[in-house]
């Protein structure tokens, strides 16, 4: 369990002893023979939701178990916009909630998670674009969320790169802004919610693939993996895109699906330093 505060002054201390003195952010411990509650899934959302139940309602003895790696499942490819101006009342509340806790997060789990507010455009190219992006400028209005329409010309303003011209193969009429949106490094979300959930005393299982579920009577009583079976009798999925096939090792048809999505987006990137071999 990592004890070390990250702040300017730990930096400074640590600088002096050449860096040698941290600990590990968090701990890789052996897999016990049972939990109160198991994760399956360690992305940002099995490691937020460990976090939590241990920060907020006093759990402690959970396992996060994921088959790979943190930060290296659907967390590492996601499109890292963060936002809350959709249109339907129950979405655009539960992502407006979701986006007062990411102005904080950083802070809270004493992690740089790259947030950067710098706003989200959705670009109009035809009138039912327009009308549409008015829609829900109305609706998120209605509920309280920062949203604008603009026109072409402040859509040009904001950003003077943009070809919004008629003669454009997509000409812009107008957009749908958000200030408040921005993008995150969501590998380093998991990577800060497994530290803070390492602090809680949360069991962070990497390689321990969940392989069935022991269910009876319509009840859990544990899961098998790649480790060796586990006793438990909460299970918690979240496994985003691959949810249908734990939920199917329960017994579960869930009524969704999955669709890829393209899209093009600008994000904090590490420097690249060139080094020297002399």
């Amino acid at each position: 369990m990592s004890s070390n505060r990250y702040s300017l002054w730990s930096l400074f201390k640590q600088g002096l002893k050449h860096n040698k003195g941290w600990e590990p952010a968090w701990t890789s411990p052996q897999l016990k023979p049972s939990y109160d509650v198991v994760i399956i899934g360690g992305g940002g959302h099995g490691l937020a939701t460990a976090y939590y139940l241990a920060k907020n309602h006093g759990v402690k003895n959970i396992a996060v178990l994921e088959r790979g790696y943190l930060g290296g499942g659907n967390t590492a490819r996601n499109t890292t916009i963060v936002r809350s101006n959709y249109l339907w009342d129950e979405a655009s509340q539960l992502y407006e909630h979701s986006m007062k806790l990411w102005e904080g997060l950083s802070e809270d789990i004493n992690y740089n998670v790259m947030f950067s507010q710098r706003g989200v455009f959705n670009l109009c190219h035809t009138l039912q674009d327009m009308r549409d992006g008015e829609r829900r400028v109305n609706a998120n209005a209605l509920n309280g969320i920062d949203a604008q329409l603009l026109t072409t010309a402040e859509v040009k303003a904001h950003i003077p790169l943009l070809d919004c011209s008629s003669r454009s193969r997509y000409p812009v009429l107008g957009a749908t802004y958000q200030p408040r949106a921005g993008v995150a490094r969501h590998d380093a979300v998991a990577w800060g919610f497994a530290r803070a959930a390492s602090a809680l005393g949360v069991d962070i299982i990497q390689q321990c693939e969940v392989l069935g579920m022991d269910i009876e009577d319509g009840r859990i009583k544990g899961v098998e993996t790649s480790q060796g079976y586990v006793r438990t009798n909460r299970v918690g999925c979240v496994t985003a895109g691959h949810s249908s096939v734990m939920a199917k090792m329960a017994g579960i048809r869930l009524p969704i699906e999955s669709h890829p999505l393209q899209a093009f987006v600008s994000e904090s990137m590490r420097p690249c330093l060139d080094t020297v071999v002399m």
